[in-house]
């Protein structure tokens, strides 16, 4: 297994299909097993227990490493809630998720404009209006 940090330095670790997480990291970091937080595939291994093999990991495959502040006696570490853990308060909203309803005001706000404003927009301008407007409508559809 390929161990990859964020200077772009890797480590080679050699691992058995068995091992699980929490072997991997007090192998190649002792002392720092609740700093090293370790992303495969774009998740986060979180389940200290769970196999390489249940995982997929196989040979040559890369796992990006991050090791996270250390924490001392002054700020304890909060525990992270795991799969079955309260949901946090709030909405999740990332910027992606506001983009759609953004732009789709935009525009209504363009094609408002258009036709309470008409004197203003040249031919040239509402051709361009009519085409951002199919474009965003076929993106947004092809996306959902």
């Amino acid at each position: 297994i390929r161990l990859k940090f964020l200077n772009d330095t890797e480590e080679v670790a050699v691992a058995r299909p068995e091992d699980t997480v929490g072997i991997l990291k007090s192998k190649y970091f002792p002392g720092q097993e609740s700093q090293m937080k370790l992303i495969y595939r774009g998740q986060l291994l979180q389940d200290q227990a769970r196999t390489l093999r249940s995982l997929r990991i196989t040979d040559n495959c890369v796992i990006h490493c991050h090791r996270s502040r250390g924490t001392t006696a002054a700020t304890p570490a909060l525990p992270e809630p795991g799969p079955a853990g309260p949901a946090a308060p709030g909405l999740p909203l990332g910027g992606g998720t506001l983009m759609v309803p953004t732009v789709m005001v935009v525009l209504a706000l363009g094609w408002y404009f258009r036709i309470n404003y008409r004197q203003l927009f040249t031919a040239p301008a509402t051709v361009s209006l009519i085409g951002v407007t199919v474009l965003v409508t076929f993106l947004a559809f092809g996306v959902y």
